[in-house]
């Protein structure tokens, strides 16, 4: 008697393997990904926005070690306001990237006020402890002719 089911799970673990060796849609996503901005709909109005990506992962450029971190963004529009699945996207592109916990938020700060040119902006990057070091950075902008 001969197991007929030995062929499809063959089949399945070549598919598999297949599938691995390409790249998933979201790592596609998350390579294209970058900051994308909308009109502000209250443009004169001054309000906040307060975005917390509790996710945030890097890896450590000396041992290689993963850091893990919330990040929070507190921002004051001016005419435009980023979307919030790019902003995912975005954040979720450092995963791999060998980055300091100083510079991955200076380089978010930068990316953002680039992108959508803020009044004014906060960056906050809460890094988890390790090795009994809790690390907490904040890095600021303030849009110099701010008019609001």
């Amino acid at each position: 008697m001969t197991n007929s089911s030995a062929e499809p799970v063959i089949a399945s673990e070549s598919l598999i393997s297949e599938q691995n060796s390409q790249i998933k849609y979201g790592e596609r996503h998350i390579a294209e990904g970058k900051l994308i901005t909308f009109p502000n709909p209250r443009i004169g109005r001054r309000y906040n926005i307060n975005v917390s990506l509790p996710e945030f992962t890097c890896k450590c450029p000396f041992s290689g070690y993963p850091d893990f971190a919330t990040i929070h963004i507190n921002y004051v529009p001016d005419e435009k306001v980023v979307e919030l699945k790019a902003l995912k996207l975005y954040i979720n592109s450092y995963r791999d990237r060998y980055i300091s916990h100083e510079e991955s938020v200076n380089q978010i700060l930068d990316d953002f006020v680039a992108a959508c040119d803020p009044l004014e902006v906060t960056v906050k990057g809460d890094f988890s402890p390790r090795g009994n070091v809790h690390t907490v950075i904040e890095a600021h902008h303030h849009k110099s002719d701010a008019k609001i």
